[in-house]
């Protein structure tokens, strides 16, 4: 059994990385208006867009029809996340599709997509800072390229044909390849799928017989949480325990990138974008006086971060950390 998940496991995550070696190849576009240690500045918020975009495209007429009803009301949130079956919204006339169509309006058409968004896609943006990306790209006649190669099958993010899991781990696999342009330690931003599968074993080894009564609910925190992966197998791992239990994930991170996949993660999963922080847990911890069932993390810090934990009462730094409540 453990030979067979072990041979899943392999195979899943080959299957990962060849479609962000292909997402990434994107970059090609790039040479020359960019640098190679820039390249993940367009290709990381674009990935978040076009996964954003597949997941409501089945709903988009939905969307459009709603938002006509509804958009002289001064609250409309609820209405639009409704149509859209998902906890944000796009109301742009829009797709992938018709933006190529019309390439000498790339620029204005694009704009205009992306301003249709819900408030919480657009905070992503923002910590992203994609709109300095934008312009450099028109500025280097890249932009219309980069949303075609986005739109190719190689790009097909829709939720049925990549899991969120998977996309997750995609999205992590970007970062690493980010990092490693930036010649930063790219272990940095990512643990492999059986070690974290291997935390989350330990953690529920002792807690089995706790899901064996009704109404179960947990929480997980992780301090640390890059993409939020850690969160999103704990959650899975719970799960295949008791499907009908009520599990909350939160989690921390203070880079703006790995922040707005983990925020786009949860948005697109369903669950509450506000357990989503962004800030130095070191110094500005945004859960005080929280507690959790589970604590899951790894430390992605840098040297600098780890000699600030400790210098700071309370903390320490290890290579990961599990921990379940008392």
């Amino acid at each position: 059994m453990a030979e067979n998940s072990n041979e899943m496991i392999s195979q899943v995550g080959k299957n990962i990385q060849e479609k962000a070696a292909l997402v990434w190849s994107v970059a090609d576009d790039l040479v020359g208006a960019f640098k190679p240690h820039e390249y993940g500045l367009v290709v990381l918020p674009m990935a978040v867009i076009k996964r954003f975009h597949d997941c409501l495209l089945p709903t988009q007429e939905k969307v459009l029809e709603t938002y006509a009803k509804v958009k002289e009301l001064a609250v409309k949130d609820g209405f639009l996340k409704k149509a859209s079956g998902y906890q944000f919204y796009n109301t742009s006339k829009f797709t992938f599709k018709t933006l190529v169509a019309d390439p000498e309006n790339i620029e204005d058409n694009f704009k205009a997509y992306l301003n249709g968004f819900s408030d919480n896609v657009q905070d992503i943006l923002t910590r992203m800072d994609f709109q300095a990306q934008i312009n450099r790209m028109v500025e280097g006649g890249l932009l219309y390229q980069v949303i075609s190669d986005f739109n190719s099958d190689k790009a097909d993010f829709s939720p049925e044909n990549v899991a969120a899991v998977d996309m997750g781990y995609i999205f992590e696999n970007l970062v690493q390849r980010f990092s490693e342009s930036y010649n930063e330690e790219a272990g940095a931003h990512f643990t492999s799928r059986d070690i974290i599968y291997l935390m989350c074993d330990l953690l529920v080894a002792g807690d089995k017989n706790a899901f064996e009564e009704d109404g179960i609910s947990k929480t997980v925190y992780d301090m640390t949480m890059g993409t939020s992966q850690m969160l999103t197998c704990m959650e899975e791992r719970l799960k295949a325990l008791d499907a009908d239990a009520d599990i909350n994930v939160f989690g921390q991170e203070f880079n703006p990138f790995t922040f707005g996949i983990a925020k786009a993660d949860m948005l697109i999963r369903g669950g509450d974008p506000d357990n989503m922080q962004f800030g130095d847990t070191l110094s500005d911890d945004k859960f005080t006086g929280y507690e959790f069932d589970y604590i899951i993390s790894t430390n992605s810090s840098s040297d600098e971060a780890c000699n600030r934990s400790h210098q700071t009462p309370g903390c320490c730094c290890s290579w990961f950390q599990i921990r379940k409540a008392c």
